[in-house]
């Protein structure tokens, strides 16, 4: 279960992040995940290449206001990007050569312990490779690779590069005895509040580990037999006014937490409500198949009526229409109400994310479904759904054989997914239909 790796492409405007980002992503090269709430601001993209799959970040899109200094955003760029990353990709301009701000960029880098790669983009012709092209080796950062992004030349050769400079795939984390849990949400949402909180109760902290090359806080304590670790990703600390860059990369450390947990908290602010950024980040946590818990903070300082609940619930509900397994909790990080019943409900939603249900137990639940609301046909062809089987968890995956793949609709998959759910208590946890049409031989 360890978590994906990170590879920011940092450089100063207009030398062609972007393009670099849109062709490794959008050629195919790469796989990309569609995630809810995420289509309006792609900064970042899962890239599978050569076996291999790591988190790429475009930290392009600099725009500063116009009393801000440039160069003082730069650096502050490639100081989240290093921080953050577990590779940097440092892009510059052959047309433009070296100036002031790759100087000043690469003096930051050259002082960081993260493995950097030189990328030279707007590199037409290999053949003939310009005459100041070598001024380049100035930077101090070692050998460079020229590309051109807008012409995918190149580009393997990087991805390659990318590949030997990643750490290894050690399997960390998979000491399934301990529940990883990830609290995600915006800034001031009482992340680290709630964490405290438990830990105060509980009184049997073990250890607060801050790794160099992890994006987030981890904190192991046990409850009874129980062993957690919770991950905090509040370590982002605001200097001045927060920028749009600031709050992207607040949700890439919800990310990285994400990508090695087993359940995620998505912490919402009870004054606030539901926020654009809430929902990528459930959408993200949704897409990768963990379990998910909405917890309402601050809950004690909401004005209510008799009511209030019902309708926040509601309110919560539709705000992430796409999780509607996720049961919805209110607590008081700071008065400590309802936080011990969100840990046993943590305990609960983990196990139903593990639970494996018997072949026989599903297929009655599918005979009694088909009895219920008969498969759908075309052109005289009905749909026949032979059996169903579970094949792994954390979130549970049901393959179903059928005649026909194309016969198997999006609505009577939800149908069916309903049913299971209607007779197995996997509240909290996504369940994955994947079709499979039997040999017909």
């Amino acid at each position: 279960m360890s978590r994906k790796h990170l590879v920011a492409i940092i450089g100063r405007p207009n030398v062609g992040k972007s393009s670099f980002f849109n062709y490794v992503t959008g050629k195919r090269i790469s796989i990309v995940e569609d995630t809810p709430g995420v289509t309006r601001d792609r900064i970042y993209s899962p890239v599978e290449w050569s076996g291999r799959t790591f988190t790429m970040v475009d930290t392009g899109g600099l725009e500063p206001e116009a009393t801000d200094n440039i160069l003082k955003q730069m650096r502050r760029q490639a100081e989240i990007a290093s921080e953050l990353a577990d590779v940097i990709l440092f892009m510059v301009d052959a047309k433009d050569g070296v100036v002031a701000s790759d100087k000043d960029i690469a003096t930051f880098i050259r002082k960081t312990r993260k493995p950097v790669i030189l990328v030279v983009n707007k590199v037409d012709d290999f053949f003939n490779l310009p005459d100041d092209i070598y001024e380049f080796y100035n930077l101090g950062l070692g050998d460079y690779y020229c590309i051109s992004s807008a012409h995918g030349l190149g580009i393997g050769e990087v991805l390659d590069a990318i590949l030997e400079n990643l750490p290894a795939d050690d399997g960390e984390d998979d000491n399934d005895n301990i529940i990883k849990v990830a609290v995600c949400g915006k800034p001031n949402a009482g992340k680290s509040s709630l964490i405290n909180k438990i830990l105060g109760e509980d009184r049997v902290i073990v250890s607060d580990v801050a790794g160099t090359t992890r994006d987030a806080i981890d904190t192991y304590f046990t409850r009874g037999e129980q062993e957690f670790c919770f991950i905090d990703t509040a370590g982002m600390r605001k200097r001045g006014k927060i920028t749009d860059n600031i709050e992207r990369y607040s949700i890439m450390r919800s990310l990285g937490a994400i990508d090695r947990c087993d359940v995620v908290l998505i912490m919402v602010d009870g004054k606030d409500g539901v926020t654009e950024q809430d929902t990528k980040i459930a959408g993200y946590a949704h897409n990768q198949g963990k379990a998910c818990i909405l917890v309402v903070n601050k809950w004690d300082i909401v004005d209510k009526d008799s009511n209030t609940m019902d309708k926040y619930r509601i309110e919560v509900k539709e705000g992430f229409n796409f999780m509607l397994y996720a049961p919805v909790m209110f607590i008081s990080a700071l008065t400590g109400r309802g936080v011990s019943k969100l840990v046993d409900e943590i305990v609960r939603v983990n196990a139903n994310a593990s639970a494996r249900v018997g072949t026989g137990v599903l297929n009655d639940i599918l005979n009694e479904a088909t009895a219920m609301v008969q498969p759908p046909s075309d052109k005289g062809k009905r749909l026949k759904i032979f059996y169903m089987t579970q094949v792994s968890v954390k979130p549970p995956v049901f393959t179903v054989f059928v005649n026909d793949a194309d016969l198997f609709h999006f609505s009577y998959q939800r149908y069916i997914e309903n049913q299971i759910r209607k007779c197995i208590d996997f509240e909290g946890t996504p369940i994955i239909l994947k079709i499979k049409e039997r040999d017909k031989e």
